[in-house]
């Protein structure tokens, strides 16, 4: 299929006109005009799917086999649909950047800011791995709105470390943990996860009180965190790998600041 430099539309060859001749004599006309764009590959691909092209493969292999033609999409801040400014902290870092209105803070930090460490995970917010902390409060960022951020300071997983005089970086406590107690295999989850046990003891040292807290309506203060505290707390921080048992023991040691026994259990 050869370029026209009057119009930039595709030429046909003839097994190609007889292929859309015969089986798509309703687009003929405007596919001569403007070329093959998406909506005539889909037909095609379910004509395909349909073996209604046997007698036509070679010139459908020919179509189907040709890079589609079409505008390169502009993503900048100009041609953003519904796009808003939006600046907020993000890990001690003043950001200001236009997004869609409808972008979460999740695509934002993955997309905009190159912060990965944070998993799209369910995208729903039922898995957890997307927890990040904004303004001291763990969020799903995967259901925040990164317009509903403005002004607030965010805080990743990339935040957490912090770099000690000259090139070496010191691990936040938590994270020390986690490595200390296996709290991870496959490493998926472990952002979220840390990201919710940091804000977690914050949220406990704030009162906040949780589902198994036994007296509600005490004085407030401080709860004290127990193995059952924390897997209630940290109970919408899905590890499909199973390292629960381990993310409480690393939860607990950063809350008591004392070492906590690994208990390993093997099989027979």
């Amino acid at each position: 299929m050869c370029m026209n430099e009057e119009n930039q539309s595709p030429q046909l060859t003839e097994d190609e006109k007889k292929l859309f001749e015969e089986l798509m004599p309703e687009d003929l006309d405007e596919i001569l005009e403007t070329g093959v764009n998406r909506r005539h590959f889909l037909k095609l691909i379910a004509l395909a799917s349909g073996g209604v092209l046997a007698a036509q493969s070679a010139a459908a292999e020919q179509v189907l086999t040709r890079p589609i033609e079409g505008p390169v999409t502009d993503f900048s801040p100009t041609t953003i649909e519904n796009g808003v400014n939006v600046s907020f902290n993000v890990n001690g870092s003043a950001r200001k950047l236009t997004v869609d209105s409808r972008m979460t803070l999740l695509d934002t930090l993955r997309e905009k800011l190159d912060l990965t460490g944070s998993k799209k995970g369910c995208d729903h917010g039922q898995c957890g791995a997307c927890t990040v902390i904004v303004n001291g409060r763990r969020v799903l960022s995967c259901l925040t709105l990164a317009a509903s951020c403005e002004g607030k300071t965010v805080q990743t997983i990339e935040g957490l470390a912090q770099s000690d005089t000259g090139s070496a970086v010191r691990l936040h406590p938590m994270q020390e943990a986690f490595l200390k107690h296996d709290g991870f295999q496959c490493g998926f989850c472990t952002p979220g996860q840390i990201c919710s046990a940091v804000a977690l003891l914050e949220e406990a040292k704030n009162g906040h009180v949780s589902y198994v807290t036994e007296n509600i309506r005490r004085t407030a203060g401080p709860v004290q965190l127990s193995t059952e505290e924390i897997r209630e707390r940290m109970s919408g921080n899905l590890c499909r790998c199973g390292a629960y048992p381990n993310i409480v023991a690393a939860i607990q040691e950063v809350y008591s600041g004392k070492p906590v026994g690994q208990t390993w259990q093997f099989v027979g």
